[in-house]
């Protein structure tokens, strides 16, 4: 690696609390990163600590926070593994980012790249960008002076590199019978997991489940132990290989509408969302609206037997489904994440941060 190619430090957490979607969001970015040959660190509180284990796996380093993001000296310490590693650029995702936050490691000269679903605060920093299909531009509001980038809409989905290989693969759909993929994203905040799947087995025409989850779940045990006592039916997956092989047999998947569902849209795979937080409601609805997934409602408002006909009509129909897939092909194609790695390569290719990293490296 040249010297002059700063590391990119990620700023994300990973708890109970505060969700896991910012770490797995920050890492198939860090994916993208490392093919532009820049070294990727991760400084993160992490509950439980064998998630580690998964960032060093995909060839990052990782430094333990002491507080979550935006937590009391969660700043200071920042800016000091900023100034360690001598960072090119700071990405920030998850909650307790303010603009005093953005603006005071602005000033250490790394670029700041943000990751904001929401656009609920206007954020001094060169790059925003939101990760799902909604909102859209109205709801963003870019900080002039600081000349803040926006990158929004399907472009920049974030999408894994074991979902863009099944995506060739899966061109036409497999024959019967029915497989439904169970896949609530890395959260399950709604907790519906099991539930669906206890209801889908319920409905003659699946005839196997197969429930992606991390094992750092709440209910991973449980849902281990009705998999095995479902003489075959359902089946736990929990490593990439093995979700690799799944993704190509679906037929349909119960998503909430996250990061996992615009995956699954690269892999042309009809989807049933049933959110369970008002940003994944947002991009479930804009889902539906594009043709690639049928929004059933709020996770604890729908119905069995609303989840029901919904699986019916979609199973029943193969044009519906060979609709779907060929809607949400065209949607997402994989490459948000390099994307996003261009818009943050130009700033760091502009005078004023080339001048500030060659003065970092020089002192």
């Amino acid at each position: 690696m040249e010297v002059k190619r700063g590391p990119i430090l990620f700023r994300c957490d990973g708890t109970p609390e505060r969700g896991y979607e910012p770490l797995y969001q920050c890492q198939s970015l860090a994916a993208a990163m490392q093919r532009r040959r820049r070294g990727t660190h991760f400084f993160s509180y992490l509950e439980p600590l064998s998630l580690a284990q998964g960032i060093h796996r995909a060839n990052n380093d990782w430094a333990p926070a002491e507080s979550l993001l935006g937590g009391p000296g969660d700043l200071e310490a920042t800016v000091r593994e900023v100034r360690r590693l001598n960072a090119a650029a700071v990405i920030l995702a998850g909650d307790g980012i303010t603009p005093e936050y953005v603006e005071t490691l602005s000033r250490t000269g790394a670029a700041v790249l943000v990751l904001d679903p929401s656009g609920a605060v206007t954020l001094p920093a060169n790059v925003v960008v939101n990760p799902f299909l909604a909102p859209g531009r109205k709801a963003f509001k870019p900080d002039l002076a600081a000349g803040t980038q926006l990158l929004l809409g399907r472009k920049f989905a974030l999408v894994r590199g074991l979902f863009r290989r099944q995506r060739t693969i899966r061109a036409t759909e497999q024959p019967g019978p029915f497989r439904a993929l169970v896949a609530f994203g890395d959260d399950d905040v709604a907790d519906q997991t099991l539930l669906r799947t206890q209801q889908l087995l319920e409905l003659p025409k699946v005839d196997k489940v197969s429930i992606a989850v991390r094992t750092h779940h709440e209910r991973y045990h449980e849902l281990k132990e009705f998999a095995a006592d479902s003489r075959g039916k359902v089946e736990v997956v929990t490593e990439p290989k093995e979700l690799m092989t799944r993704l190509v047999r679906a037929h349909v998947a119960l998503t909430s509408g996250d990061t996992w569902s615009l995956e699954l849209c690269c892999v042309g795979i009809p989807q049933l969302t049933l959110p369970g937080t008002p940003r994944h409601v947002l991009n479930a609805k804009r889902m539906d609206d594009e043709g690639v997934a049928t929004f059933l409602g709020g996770a604890a408002d729908v119905t069995f037997e609303q989840l029901a006909e919904a699986m019916a009509i979609v199973l029943d129909d193969p044009m519906e489904r060979l609709g779907m897939n060929r809607c949400a092909r065209n949607l997402i194609d994989g490459r948000g994440g390099d994307r996003i790695v261009n818009g943050l390569e130009i700033v760091l290719h502009t005078p004023r941060y080339k001048q500030a990293q060659g003065l970092r490296i020089a002192a």
